[in-house]
């Protein structure tokens, strides 16, 4: 999942950024207002954790940048400003959820992840054919075996269930699991994509995870 943070602590920015990385979450960071409107617009992101004390375009201002263009997009507050009226307030403006400064890392990482689940009303399972990924406990199995994953693994599994059945670029998966930009020498996809395939398909009845030629990779239980 990729989350935009603005924040223009760049202290607390590094924090949130370092902590959510190691959650599996792909993060970009922003430290001006001025910027963070038209980011969430060209960028596809998951969810924005955004302050409210920002120099150019206040937080308020962003939020209704966002809003009006991408009116589904998940947006929590993260701010010290933390009064019971100052949260009133952002709710009403158009927030999902407010957090107060200072925070708890980890309160931060569920409340992203309660936000993500809200937005797609669905099981918090991923199911394809023997295959489950539980988003809430980051577990996997397979035929009712369980499979250790590294975080960067299972973001990458869980960014593949989450497109079942559909074709993803190299590029689109650097940018949503890895936030860097797409490197046509890089060579982390595929080392990602074999050793998921080592975890998830090696002695399976069924290949999950197929290479689409001259495209990129797709999940499914289909024959290619």
């Amino acid at each position: 999942m990729r989350v935009l943070v603005v924040e223009d602590d760049r202290t607390v920015a590094r924090f949130i950024q370092k902590g959510l990385e190691e959650e599996g979450f792909s993060v970009d960071v922003l430290h001006d207002g001025d910027e963070a409107g038209v980011q969430a617009q060209v960028v596809d992101y998951d969810c924005v954790v955004l302050d409210l004390m920002l120099p150019g375009r206040s937080g308020f201002q962003v939020l209704r940048d966002m809003r009006s263009r991408r009116a589904e997009l998940p947006v929590l507050i993260l701010s010290a400003q933390a009064s019971p009226e100052e949260r009133v307030a952002g709710l009403n403006g158009g927030a999902d959820d407010y957090m107060g400064k200072p925070f708890i890392l980890a309160e931060l990482s569920a409340r992203i992840r309660a936000l993500l689940r809200r937005g797609k009303p669905r099981d918090a399972k991923l199911r394809l054919a023997d295959l489950e990924v539980d988003m809430v406990r980051r577990k996997v199995t397979r035929a009712g075996q369980s499979i250790d994953l590294k975080p960067k693994e299972y973001a990458l599994l869980e960014f593949l269930m989450q497109n079942c059945d559909r074709p993803v670029t190299r590029s689109h998966i650097i940018e949503h699991v890895w936030d860097i930009h797409f490197d046509s020498i890089s060579n982390v996809v595929e080392v990602h994509i074999n050793s998921l395939r080592n975890k998830i398909d090696r002695g399976a009845a069924t290949a999950l995870i197929h290479t689409v030629r001259g495209v990129g990779y797709m999940l499914t239980d289909k024959p290619s």
